[in-house]
């Protein structure tokens, strides 16, 4: 039998069309697989962002508690010193009053109080004032 009319024809037309079909198929898959791998892309992207900018302000308070802590170190190691010294002061006072014995009534020496003699403020500006003439004739200036 001989094909009739368009027959042939029809064939290779559905074929051609079921190709097409099938092309246009593949490349909506391959869009849709690409998408998927933009989207997933971007999505890491941003979250390696994210953890880099988290991670940044976690090291930047690390920095400032160990900034802290380093002054509350400095702080206390300078308390230590001084409490050693409080103490080593404390020892040698108190191993100094082993050295001195007590004092007795009798060990006492009473001194006469001296009178003070009364000098006038004018006296005493007025003789500085003529040490100073005195000593201005052996200074030379520029």
């Amino acid at each position: 039998m001989k094909p009739y009319g368009n027959q042939l024809n029809l064939k290779k037309r559905v074929s051609n069309e079921s190709k097409k079909n099938s092309e246009k198929i593949f490349i909506i898959n391959i869009k849709l697989i690409h998408q998927i791998f933009d989207t997933i892309n971007i999505s890491i992207s941003v979250l390696i962002f994210f953890l880099f900018f988290l991670s940044f302000d976690s090291q930047r308070k690390w920095s400032n508690t160990y900034k802290t802590l380093s002054k509350t170190r400095a702080i206390n190691n300078n308390l230590i010193d001084y409490v050693s010294k409080i103490e080593e002061f404390y020892i040698s006072e108190l191993e100094s009053l082993n050295i001195y014995r007590k004092t007795k009534p009798e060990d006492l020496i009473y001194l006469d109080k001296i009178t003070e003699k009364k000098e006038s403020l004018f006296r005493k500006n007025f003789s500085t004032f003529i040490e100073g003439f005195s000593d201005s004739k052996y200074q030379r200036g520029y």
